[in-house]
């Protein structure tokens, strides 16, 4: 019962917090919103693009904290993890989000898909329902969207992201995650101009080092000037930490 009643005054909180109207989805990490221009804003659609190890997740679990924190509805659909698993990343991380997931605040809904060209499409309907049925809440992510598209037309794709910009449309943010192998790079230029925003990640070297690179290639309605790259690294413990310019130039 104690339980039932944290949930529901949880509830009520959140739609209190959607009245106030905030206007961005912070990462939790001052530094980082402001390189991105103050953070995404609310009711955008955001493409997060990158190979295999260059910190998508991790960017979105920033994002996935920073939402909790700033006590917003958060939904994420995982294909890459189950709900013990990202919660676990995040704590090793400290980016504690129990508390918030107990409280219902944050939903994590495993999906696994299929291979081949009709399971994928059946995959990404079922995804679109899903993401109706979420409608409600202030943020929603997916990550990975890789194996709904990849097997799929482009065009099927992009109706995708079309009806994702209508939900963008009644005030949810939806954030997706997409290798960047997924599609050709013309592919990513069409998906790109049908989001508000569009981060790109990848990995590089400075000198001996290996870090990580996010690009803002574009964030609609950033709050401040964006910053064009961003380079860190993943510390445990303390997650993203932002390397100086003349750091990773070295």
């Amino acid at each position: 019962m104690v339980t039932d009643l944290k949930i529901k005054e949880g509830a009520v909180e959140l739609k209190q917090v959607r009245a106030k109207g905030k206007s961005f989805i912070s990462t939790g990490n001052s530094e980082i919103d402001k390189k991105m221009g103050g953070g995404i804003p609310c009711g955008s659609l955001t493409l997060i693009e990158g190979s295999s190890d260059s910190g998508k997740s991790v960017l979105s679990q920033q994002m996935i904290y920073g939402s909790a924190i700033n006590g917003y509805a958060t939904t994420v659909f995982t294909t890459e993890n189950t709900i013990k698993s990202i919660i676990k990343q995040m704590g090793s991380l400290s980016l504690d989000i129990v508390d918030y997931f107990l409280l219902g605040r944050i939903r994590i809904q495993p999906i696994q898909v299929s291979r081949g060209a009709d399971s994928a499409d059946e995959a990404l309907r079922n995804l679109k329902v899903k993401l109706i049925t979420e409608k409600h809440r202030d943020l929603i992510l997916v990550d990975s969207l890789t194996p709904f598209v990849s097997h799929t037309s482009i065009e099927k794709a992009i109706d995708f992201f079309e009806e994702c910009k209508t939900l963008c449309n009644s005030g949810t943010t939806i954030i997706c995650t997409l290798h960047s192998y997924a599609f050709e790079g013309g592919f990513i230029i069409r998906l790109s101009s049908l989001c508000d925003a569009h981060l790109r990640l990848k990995t590089d070297t400075a000198g001996t080092q290996i870090v990580k690179t996010l690009e803002v290639s574009k964030i609609k309605g950033a709050e401040r000037s964006t910053g064009n790259i961003i380079t860190f690294e993943v510390e445990p413990g303390c997650g993203m930490k932002i390397i100086p310019f003349s750091k990773a130039k070295v």
